[in-house]
């Protein structure tokens, strides 16, 4: 896989945010991509140092509308937190 296929974009919530103050940053990412592939495609892409990486798998919510129910995608999101020292990712610097 490709850095941009394991990356699929950041997750933004106010939970994410304030995360962000602790070098920890949130990433959707390919379900099947492991640890050390979403540790190598961020230090390349943003060019920075992870310290550690924690993955968890999502389960899509169940939605209704009348009488029709669907299911929302599972997906897996990665926890991203950088070394010490580590220059913050630029993307998320701007929406602050």
């Amino acid at each position: 896989m490709k850095n941009f296929d394991i990356i699929i974009r950041p997750v933004i919530t106010e939970k994410t945010m304030a995360d962000m103050e602790e070098d920890k940053y949130t990433f959707e990412v390919a379900k099947k991509s492991n640890k050390s592939e979403i540790k190598k495609a961020i230090e390349e892409i943003f060019s920075v140092k992870v310290a550690k990486v924690n993955t968890m798998n999502m389960t899509g919510k169940v939605k209704r509308q009348g009488m029709n129910v669907g299911k929302r995608p599972d997906w897996k999101k990665a926890i991203v937190t950088l070394a010490p020292g580590s220059e913050p990712i630029e993307f998320f610097d701007s929406m602050q």
